[in-house]
């Protein structure tokens, strides 16, 4: 209990250091699931509604990707970005960019394959019924997605879910620098190591917090859609 108790003081009293590991985790998330979203959203679209050659096997490879472990894509781009790699000249080892960089790969499949399912799942007469009402070029994408709201929010707020509870990308790529590129999970993971349990155990009844906050919000596009 008294563990518990200094880990609440320490979320109630704001902590300096407990901010900071929660904004620098949040912006990393929301960066990347910006981004991947931007690529991801339009890419689910075409792969549903459009036929052109290496369409199955862009498809094999997101599904593919889905189920990739956290370290195996840090480690990927660990060997592009180290001193030794094709992009070592740039300095981005041990840097937010790396972080974001390797959660964007982390989570762009799950983004894709999420909305190409709902696309999948719409109502086959949509497309038709929208063509008739006169949209076209860039008002039938806008209308199309707005139709797809729900299920699309659902599919962005799923990977940010999956970024803000990843450790390998940002252990390997972040290297964990107190100010710099510590997150929630990997100061969790540290704290533990350490048997320090306070700020470990606040950090993840913060954790489990934003992800009440986002299975919610998941609950209400599903259910509003």
């Amino acid at each position: 209990m008294t563990v518990l108790w200094e880990a609440l003081k320490l979320i109630t009293s704001g902590d300096r250091e407990l901010v900071t590991i929660c904004m620098t985790s949040l912006r990393f998330a929301t960066t990347s699931i910006i981004l991947a979203s931007l690529v991801g959203i339009p890419l689910g679209f075409i792969l549903k509604l459009k036929t052109f050659p290496g369409r199955k096997s862009i498809l094999i490879i997101i599904n593919s990707l889905m189920a990739l472990p956290t370290v195996v894509v840090g480690l990927l781009v660990y060997s592009m970005v180290t001193r030794t790699g094709p992009l070592g000249s740039m300095g981005l080892l041990f840097t937010p960019v790396a972080v974001i960089i390797g959660q964007i790969i982390l989570v762009l499949p799950i983004v894709t394959s999420m909305v190409y399912g709902s696309v999948s799942n719409m109502d086959p007469r949509l497309p038709d019924t929208l063509k008739t009402l006169g949209a076209s070029g860039v008002s039938y994408n806008l209308m199309l997605l707005k139709e797809m709201k729900g299920p699309i929010l659902s599919a962005v707020l799923a990977g940010f879910g999956r970024v803000i509870g990843e450790v390998g990308v940002s252990m390997m790529l972040g290297g964990n620098i107190r100010w710099y590129t510590r997150t929630i999970t990997t100061t969790i993971s540290l704290q533990t190591s350490k048997g320090e349990f306070e700020m470990g155990l606040a950090l993840g009844i913060v954790l489990m917090a934003i992800a009440f906050i986002l299975n919610f919000l998941i609950h209400l596009a599903v259910h509003n859609d």
